[in-house]
Parts: C-alpha cells; structure tokens; sequence
C-alpha cells in the first residue's frame, strides 16, 4: 500500500492526503479524520525518509553514547528519550563501543545525516571530532560534559568534588586517599574537576598532597576495589577516601570489609553521583540529578529545532548526601580494630 491508494481511498489528492498525515494544520478535521481512516484501513505506514524528504526533517534526534551499562547514561538516556518522545521526536541510538568504533562513526558521520540534531552524552571530542559533527549542518547539544561553542548541561564537576572532600576536612581527616576515575579509550574529556578539587581543598586546608594516595583505575567497581587494596597497602593508609564515582566507592568499601575493617569507624568512604545503591548501602555521596540532565539537553535540542533561543551554557546543582559511610577519623595512633 502506498499514498495513493490512502488518498483514493479517502477520496482526496495524494498531496492532501500527505498533508492530513503527516500532521499539517491547514487541512479540515473532517478531511484528515476521513484520510487516517482510510490509513488503518489498509495498515498504511508512512516511510520515514519520504516524510522526512517532504518536509526537509527526518523527526528523529539521534543520541551518541560511550556506554550503556552505566548509571548515569541509562538514568540520563531515560530522561532524554522522555522529552523527545513527548515532543513528537523519535531517539535514534548510537553507542561508540572501542576506539575503533568510534573512528568509524566519527568518519561516516557527515555522508549519513540521519537525524535532526545530535545530543551527545557524557563524552567530549576532540577537534577532529567537533569538525565532523559541524559537518553535518544539525544542532549539537551535550550532556553531561562541554563541546566548543554549543548548548550543553553539565554539573560542576570541581564544585562537587569539593562538597566531597570538604565534608571529610570538616569532619577531621587529614590523610585522604582518592580513587580517580579514568576510561582513555573513550572519554577523552574526563572529569578534571573532580580531581582539581582533591588537590585545591587539601591545599586550602594546609595540607600537601601525598602521590601515594591517589590511585587512578578505570571506571568500574572492581577498579575500585583494588584500588582500595592498594590504598591499604601503605606504611599509612588513608583515614578517609574521596571516590570519582558511586560504583568506585562501593568497590571501595567491599574491600575494606573483606580486610575486616569498619566503615566509617576505620576508614571514611564518600563517592558521587548518588547512584540508586548509594541509598541501599549507606553510602555518603554528592548527588547529581542524571535524568534532570538527559531531560534539559533534550529540551535545549527541541528548542532549537523549533528555532527558539537555547541557554549556551547550563549547570545544574549537586548536593551533598550524607549517610553511614562517613564520620570522624580515630585519634592518632589509634589500631584498626577488625570487626
């Protein structure tokens, strides 16, 4: 069945019945009830790309991704698709996978325009990159980090590691540990801030780094575990631990607890993000709005389909989440008691 046979069906040109279909305000309601009727009565479904190439769009945003099994981009991915969904915009996924494939997406990007805009989430570029993307004549919008010039929605990373730290400051630790996140296959723009607040809040507290403290793994639980058994392999091992993220710092803790020492009482332990297990296994964390995040760059995205302005720049606020897994270092020259 084509569009011909919907709009004899209905009794109208295929231009009107093209228009009534695809949603056109100048057609009568009696006109577009009569052509959908005759659409679900031949189980008519329109072609995607001949809609698009009528009215110079394809309806689609489509969303680039490093990673799929993580929190924060399902938690964001969720937001976003909601927001496009609910205006009329149909989410066309992308997910870089290695190296290698994510040359290859970055090299056939410009010959294949196959959205109306791309939203790029948790991932920078570089300017090979950025050159290809600004190839393709669609809007970019970012989440999660910044790309050049366009629309992006991020925290502040360096804000939110300072809530971590200056918590544990507070609170009296002065040898604190940080497990840093890094993944260098793919996120070539990594959270820097999380770092640089590490090194300024110890700096403002009087303190001088110890290289031995800082252990950099990549981004995943079990990197965190063995971090933290590195950590504890010290002549002095930390009283405190910052974690670059959620899934790290419970990686953290496991550890700990097989060691069998007590958390917070012998080592304090604080991550970000506020992942939905923070809650379950007490975890203190600096909590970052994920969906809140997909739904604004979707927003921004549709903003600017839509020819209205878009904020170049927005930040969304963290907060400090404090539960069981912090509290007040021991006296000096205290024994780790096992549990």
């Amino acid at each position: 069945m084509n569009l011909a046979d919907v709009a004899r069906r209905a009794g109208v040109s295929p231009a009107t019945a093209s228009r009534a279909l695809s949603g056109h305000p100048h057609v009568a309601e009696v006109t577009r009830a009569r052509v959908w009727e005759a659409a679900r009565a031949l189980e008519y479904v329109a072609s995607p790309e001949a809609t698009g190439l009528a009215r110079g769009t394809t309806g689609r945003v489509a969303v680039v991704v490093p990673h799929l099994a993580r929190w924060w981009f399902g938690a964001a991915l969720e937001g976003l698709g909601t927001v496009l969904r609910e205006g009329g915009r149909d989410l066309l996924l992308y997910r870089l996978g290695d190296a290698g494939s994510r040359q290859a997406f970055f090299d056939e990007l410009p010959t294949r325009r196959r959205a109306d805009a791309v939203v790029l989430l948790g991932f920078g570029v570089d300017e090979r990159e950025r050159e290809r993307l600004d190839r393709i004549g669609v809007g970019i919008v970012a989440a999660g980090t910044r790309v050049g010039s366009h629309p992006s929605v991020s925290i502040d990373d360096h804000a939110a590691g300072r809530q971590a730290m200056d918590h544990l400051l507070h609170l009296g630790h002065r040898r604190i540990g940080t497990i840093v996140a890094a993944d260098p296959e793919l996120d070539l723009a990594q959270p820097a801030g999380r770092s640089s607040a590490y090194r300024a809040a110890l700096a403002d507290a009087g303190i001088t780094p110890d290289p031995a403290l800082s252990v950099t793994v990549t981004w995943s639980p079990e990197s965190g575990a063995r971090a933290m058994g590195e950590l504890l392999g010290l002549a002095d091992p930390p009283t405190a631990v910052y974690a670059h993220s959620d899934e790290i710092a419970l990686g953290a803790v496991r550890t700990l607890r097989r060691a069998g020492l007590r958390v917070p009482e012998d080592v304090s332990v604080v991550g970000i993000d506020d992942h939905p297990l923070a809650a379950m296994t007490d975890l203190s964390t600096v909590a970052q709005p994920a969906a809140e995040q997909g739904e604004l760059a979707g927003r921004m995205a549709l903003a600017g389909l839509a020819g209205e302005p878009v904020d170049p720049v927005v930040t969304v606020p963290t907060r400090l989440v404090i539960r069981g897994s912090s509290g007040p270092p021991q006296a000096a020259g205290r024994r780790w008691r096992r549990s």
